[in-house]
């Protein structure tokens, strides 16, 4: 049976099956520019078309209605028309990764057909109420649909150099969804899988049947764990995250894998996905953080206990220290689970080619460990393995860890055919890793003046299941515990501890928001004490060059930023306060890069073609080893190459592949500015010694190596990072009613490489603060398993609950970095929470301490 119906004015016929449009037209016709981010849920709009003039989210819309129908997609909006959103929102900075704009597109596009030059920027907002972006905080978004709608000129260029704003790297293609992400890709002959998961987070598997899925129709083949050919294990740091969960073995969280069925299309995949029967014997679940560090049971199978790691330090004399303080708080502070969102759920492609190799695309954000891992599974070695980045459409730390690609891959290599799996948003918001929930005890003091004297912290993080990289974040948190503060007598001890509940790892902040939102808390009490505001409080104990901080590391000339963003804020707090607002600070600084003693390298490539080169007419090709997504690093090198060759930027194309040796880890701890930038400067001035010579690899790495890990006793001033970016923010409310009405971000990035998009970063960043500090959440059953399962339970802020934000770039410049660049991508919402909470305390004298505070319910004292 088929279903007719008109597309872009021409008529199709399509299966009658489908489970909704969406899947119709994206799976069938091949039309990508609809995207999939959560169906049939329906709450993203990422899948927003036209049908009959009016806008519909096709993931919700049954294929039978459509029959006699027309549909219009992006890809059939006039051509002219389709120009003026692309030129719009690459000229407004209106996208960072690009999955949720097409929809947005179809949306404005329907309100401006409507209203036109009439359209309101608040009744805009309203109507993106059904749309999703998880990265640019609305305003630049808005910025664009407005442009459209008055017809406002605008000039959507390429950027210049270093410190000039322009357009983000291939914004027009993606803004109308022609730029493909993994799962718009199609190639000849290509399977779709389809993943079982564990019904259980702790149980033993006694057997696994395949029988019914393998009868099922279109079915090719299913594999387990008795398939993998080479390692069964594989993780960023420590190798203990099972591909597949095997006969005999044990679950450990519910994103466990535990088979995976490949079939001539993807409904056809998941249908039999469905078919896998297991049995198991479940054992208890270990779900408490704080008990599970003492329970005789081990809750994740081939573990030997639940410590994953501590990250500990001391200097000077705590307890001495504390008792002669003037003044002391003491206070226990609890951060939630948060789930990432992107809007884009993990895809992977792999390939065999004919010479015996295996040719992945992966969003991932690490390719080159992605590649190392694939080849470990395959027991081939790494040369036969190329990974190619397909910039993705989200990550905030979330596709560090591999989430389909070990599994797709393996199944294209055992089967020689290409295979594609693109998981759904519930397993997807079951399998990747979430924000660590840290309890955190506080115990600080102060002088009558209001000097820090003391400061001692004792965290407990839930890591999950597996690694990941819990134990950095824990060590993240540990080092960032006291603030950007002087403190002389510090003693802080964090431990990771592995439970059954989801994974927990990398996301935006990286531990250094969950302790700050607890130091933040901290500071503002001490300042009550004293009787002194919370900017006066932070003004006299902010860190400056020569400072002792933290475990013990002399601060540089950079860390001037701290006090310069504090200076700032001051003018927005007296305005505030003079017109009868409640206001709340709150001030932070975040790593940029690895640190604690790691080496890290980021090597990059700068190639020119001739001007009679095939399809690459006088192109520079730029490669480098981090990972595109949504954060404008392809910006990044594109403006050095042009400002270090003093090129056209159209001639430059920027590649990320795992053809070179480039990458070295995954693109995370805000680095990826710093390294990109120095790199490519680096390989530029390669081809300028060699005259910029024709058809050959002009190499060159940045090497950071001059860290040190925190609580070596051997190393009393360790410097445990290379670079810091610092920020205050102003958080104005209304006295009355709590509504937030305004938030001022004033951030010191060093070196705006592109301010426009810098902009966009913050403004993305303290949307996603708000929703952290207010209303996401993302808690566990004591079975272990996600009690939120769908975008719209997580909490996260849509258009009209956004308030206005106002950003002030501040550069103090880094030494030892190009350009003196520091790095915005986390720092963003670290200070959120805290001024949130100093906000709202103005407004019902209640102290928080718990997250997220909705107004009113974690008024505790």
């Amino acid at each position: 049976m088929t279903v007719d119906f008109i597309l872009n004015g021409a008529p199709v016929s399509v299966r009658a099956d489908h489970p909704h449009l969406l899947s119709a037209l994206r799976e069938e016709l091949d039309v990508t520019s609809a995207k999939d981010g959560c169906s049939p849920q329906g709450q993203c709009g990422c899948c927003t078309v036209m049908i009959d003039g009016k806008v519909q989210i096709s993931c919700q819309y049954a294929t039978d209605k459509v029959a006699g129908r027309s549909v219009t997609t992006l890809e059939g909006v006039d051509a002219a028309e389709r120009t003026r959103f692309a030129e719009a929102f690459a000229a407004c900075g209106g996208l960072q990764c690009g999955f949720c704009i097409p929809g947005i597109v179809m949306r404005a596009k329907a309100q401006i057909d409507k209203k036109g030059a009439s359209l309101q920027r608040d009744d805009m907002a309203r109507h993106l109420g059904a749309h999703l972006c998880r990265c640019t905080g609305y305003v630049k978004v808005l910025d664009a649909i407005e442009a459209v709608a008055k017809g406002t000129p605008v000039d959507a260029g390429l950027p210049g150099g270093i410190g000039t704003s322009g357009a983000k790297y291939q914004a027009a293609e993606l803004t109308l969804g022609d730029r493909g992400y993994v799962d718009d890709l199609r190639v000849p002959g290509m399977l779709h899988a389809a993943l079982h998961l564990t019904a259980h987070v702790r149980a033993d598997i006694t057997s696994i049947d395949k029988s019914q899925a393998l009868a099922a129709p279109g079915v090719v083949a299913v594999f387990t764990a008795a398939d993998i050919p080479g390692e069964q294990y594989v993780g960023i740091i420590y190798k203990d995250w099972p591909v597949f969960i095997g006969v005999g073995q044990r679950t450990s969280y519910a994103g466990d894998v535990l088979a995976i069925v490949v079939a001539e299309t993807r409904q056809q995949a998941r249908e039999a996905a469905k078919l896998v029967r297991v049995e198991y014997d479940p054992q208890r679940p270990i779900t408490d953080a704080v008990a599970a560090i003492g329970d005789p049971e081990v809750a994740v199978f081939g573990t030997k206990d639940n410590v994953l790691s501590t990250s500990a330090y001391t200097r000077g004399d705590f307890e001495g220290a504390f008792a002669a303080s003037t003044h002391v708080v003491h206070e226990v502070f609890n951060t939630q689970r948060i789930e990432h969102a992107f809007l884009e759920p993990e895809s992977t492609l792999a390939v065999p080619t004919d010479d015996g190799r295996l040719h992945v695309y992966s969003g991932g954000q690490g390719v080159w460990d992605d590649r190392d891992q694939i080849a470990a599974i395959l027991a081939v070695s790494t040369d036969r393995v190329t990974v190619e980045l397909v910039s993705n459409g989200g990550a905030f730390g979330g596709k560090e860890d591999m989430c389909n690609q070990g599994q797709t891959a393996l199944a294209a290599w055992l089967l020689q055919r290409p295979v594609k799996c693109t998981v759904s948003r519930e397993e997807s918001l079951l399998m990747h890793a979430k924000r660590h929930p840290i309890r955190l005890e506080y115990w600080a003091g102060c002088d009558g003046d209001g000097a820090l004297t003391a400061l001692k912290v004792r965290g407990i993080g839930d890591s999950g299941s597996y690694a990941s990289v819990g134990m950095k974040v824990l060590e993240r948190a540990a080092g960032h515990a006291g603030g950007p503060y002087r403190i002389p007598n510090v003693d802080v001890d964090c431990v990771a501890v592995r439970t059954n509940n989801p994974v927990c790892g990398a996301f935006r902040g990286f531990g250094a928001n969950q302790v700050q939102f607890a130091m933040e808390g901290v500071i503002d009490r001490l300042a009550a004490l004293v009787g002194i505001s919370g900017w006066e409080m932070r003004t006299r104990n902010v860190i400056h060059p020569g400072d002792v901080w933290g475990p013990g590391q002399i601060m540089d000339d950079g860390s001037a930023g701290a006090q310069q963003c504090l200076a700032r804020a001051k003018p927005h707090i007296d305005a505030a306060l003079a017109a009868g607002k409640a206001v709340g600070l709150g001030l932070g600084l975040k790593n940029s890069g690895l640190g604690n003693g790691l080496r890290e390298v980021c090597g990059a490539v700068v190639r020119f073609h001739r001007a009679d080169s095939p399809d690459r007419e006088g192109k520079v090709e730029v490669r480098h080893g981090f990972t595109e997504m949504g954060q404008g690093v392809h910006n990044v090198a594109l403006q050095t190459a042009v400002t270090e060759l003093g090129i056209d930027p159209a001639r430059i194309e920027v590649i990320v592949d795992t053809t070179r040796e480039l990458g070295f880890g995954q693109t995370t701890g805000s680095r990826g500015t710093l390294m990109v930038a120095a790199s490519v400067q680096k390989a530029c001035l390669v081809a300028i010694a060699a005259n910029c010579a024709e058809d050959v690899d002009h190499y060159a790495e940045h090497v950071v190596d001059w860290t040190q890990k925190l609580g070596d006793p051997k190393v009393p001033n360790p410097m445990i990072h290379a670079a810091f970016g610092y920020a205050a923010q102003v958080v104005i409310a209304d006295k009355e009613t709590g509504t937030i009405e305004k938030v001022v971000a004033i951030h010191d990035v060093g070196k705006a490489v592109n301010p426009r998009l810098c902009e966009g970063q913050i403004e993305g960043s303290v949307h996603m603060g708000l929703g952290y500090a207010l209303t996401e959440d993302f808690p566990s059953d004591e079975l272990g398993f996600p009690t939120n399962m769908t975008l719209r339970s997580l909490g996260i802020l849509r258009p009209k609950d956004v308030p206005p934000i106002e950003v002030e770039l501040v550069e103090v410049p880094q030494p030892r970095s190009a350009y003196g660049i520091k790095g915005v991508g986390e720092i963003g919402l670290v200070p959120t929470a805290g001024a949130v909470a100093a906000a709202l305390r103005m407004v019902d004298g209640h102290w928080r301490r718990a997250l997220p505070m909705r107004r009113g319910s974690a008024s505790d004292d």
